[in-house]
């Protein structure tokens, strides 16, 4: 079993480094993600320089075994790994994108979407589509990544990025399930309990857009909702994820990076993966930017293949996930 596929793995530098490559030639690969800002050096020296470079690093990686995804931020604004400094196409803050006329909505986007495919780009983290409940929010609202605080509008723009993305083959995954919107705390330093602002209207929002988006995939979140599991964030709750199966047996599902913070103080990395795999994720986010394990990568999956020897996951899930990466690649590397 191809245990690398449920893998989508960060790296410092723009080549592929050996480490990699053997890990795709070991056990598969389902994807890797791009930075432009390495936290390590805290500048902005990773994968990304100029169109050109990020080109040929693209092309090296789909040429690795099992020819895996290039994934990549590029919500716009802040969050936006491809800027117009280093020669890329521009691309507003979800709030801002959300002020524009339509025709103007529908040329960014066409230009984005394009360039991505032409660099060899696979699959977009975005859109975002939690709902601005709290402007304040530190991870959401206060830095513009929320289209508006009217569910509908949300629902618009996303529908539009799915439109454009279906015609330049760009796979798109919707973040962050169930819905961050109304979150105090950013997720990148401890889990966030949503318990008390997360609201029905926002969870469907994910399961009625997600399989219209090209791609059909969903990211989910470290947050955690008492409601559905008292313990556990969703990235590790088979309450949580069965919820969003049941609703979309088909869709992909990708934890948010795996060395966030409130993970690393509860379980460590390789702790994290296994239980959400075993919760019922797909694919498993390591950056390798919020800090450096690129090392330990292969213990990781290790780690997994010792756990489906030993019957702790279930051999049938986990091919059903590797299935659905199968698909995925099908669809956007061909």
């Amino acid at each position: 079993m191809r245990i690398g596929e449920l893998f989508i793995l960060g790296f410092f530098g723009k080549s592929v480094p050996d480490w990699l490559k053997q890990f795709a030639t070991r056990y598969g690969l389902g994807g890797v993600i791009l930075f432009d800002y390495s936290c390590r050096t805290q500048r902005y020296d990773n994968n990304i320089c100029s169109p050109e470079q990020v080109q040929r690093l693209c092309a090296e990686i789909s040429a690795l075994p099992s020819e895996p995804m290039v994934f990549i931020d590029q919500e716009g604004g802040l969050v936006r790994r491809l800027k117009e400094g280093r020669g890329f196409a521009p691309l507003p803050s979800a709030k801002e994108f959300n002020q524009l006329a339509p025709d103007h909505k529908r040329a960014l986007l066409t230009a984005s979407f394009a360039e991505m495919r032409r660099l060899g780009i696979h699959y977009d983290f975005a859109p975002v589509i939690d709902v601005d409940y709290n402007p304040d929010n530190p991870n959401i609202g206060k830095i513009k990544r929320s289209y508006s605080a009217d569910i509908a509008e949300v629902e618009a723009n996303a529908l539009l990025a799915s439109e454009v993305a279906r015609a330049q083959r760009i796979g798109l995954c919707l973040k962050h399930f169930p819905g961050i919107g109304g979150a105090m705390v950013d997720s990148h330093q401890d889990f966030m309990d949503i318990s008390d602002t997360l609201r029905p209207e926002q969870e469907e929002l994910f399961y009625s857009l997600a399989s219209k988006m090209f791609g059909d995939a969903v990211l989910v979140s470290h947050a955690i909702v008492r409601q559905w599991d008292r313990e556990r964030p969703m990235t590790l709750s088979a309450a949580g994820l069965g919820r969003l199966r049941k609703r979309l047996p088909d869709t992909l599902l990708i934890t948010d990076d795996m060395q966030m913070q409130g993970l690393q103080k509860a379980l460590g990395t390789k702790e994290a993966t296994l239980q959400s795999l075993k919760a019922g994720m797909d694919m498993l986010c390591i950056g390798n930017n919020l800090f450096d394990q690129e090392q330990e990568m292969a213990a990781v999956a290790e780690h997994i293949g010792e756990s489906l020897r030993d019957r702790i996951l279930s051999a049938s899930a986990i091919e059903q996930s590797i299935a659905r990466v199968g698909r995925r690649k099908a669809l956007l590397t061909a």
